[in-house]
């Protein structure tokens, strides 16, 4: 499988612009989350989950998001193994990375996820909302933790 554009979380980082806005990703198995940040990488918003039925319609969906935002690079989370190794979730999302990026031309960089859902999930529970809603909107906010995790490091490094 041939990718051109997914990169270390450090060569990324030399791939964008200073400014520049980024989309995270939380790649679920029913639902996509979305996120976005600032053009100053300070901030990731919780943007919009997409249901998982076809890849094509993922891709367009993904590209609008893309276009309409001016978006310069992709956080895809990888969600290790609590021992740093790859297992099937992660397999699943490096493969998820490997599609997309034979898909779109902005640089890509997987960034290690764990516990991401479960720390969105605790963020939500500070909602005053029900269950339902909290679950509903935990994919866009586990893909926000996850984007905000890596402008973090960038910002920082």
């Amino acid at each position: 499988m041939e990718t051109y554009n997914i990169h270390s979380i450090d060569n990324f980082k030399k791939k964008i612009a200073n400014n520049s806005r980024l989309i995270g990703i939380d790649p679920g198995k029913k639902n996509i989350g979305i996120a976005i940040c600032d053009e100053k990488r300070l901030i990731a918003t919780p943007f919009k989950t997409i249901k998982k039925n076809t890849f094509a319609s993922f891709i367009k969906q993904l590209n609008q998001v893309i276009s309409e935002n001016e978006i310069e690079g992709i956080i895809i989370g990888n969600p290790m193994n609590m021992d740093g190794s790859i297992g099937k979730s992660s397999q699943a999302a490096i493969d998820f990375a490997k599609n997309i990026s034979k898909n779109v031309t902005i640089p890509i960089a997987m960034w290690d996820e764990r516990l991401s859902s479960e720390g969105a999930f605790k963020l939500t529970k500070q909602l005053n909302t029900n269950i339902s809603d909290k679950i509903r909107i935990l994919d866009k906010n586990a893909a926000a933790f996850i984007l905000q995790g890596a402008i973090d490091y960038l910002t920082n490094k």
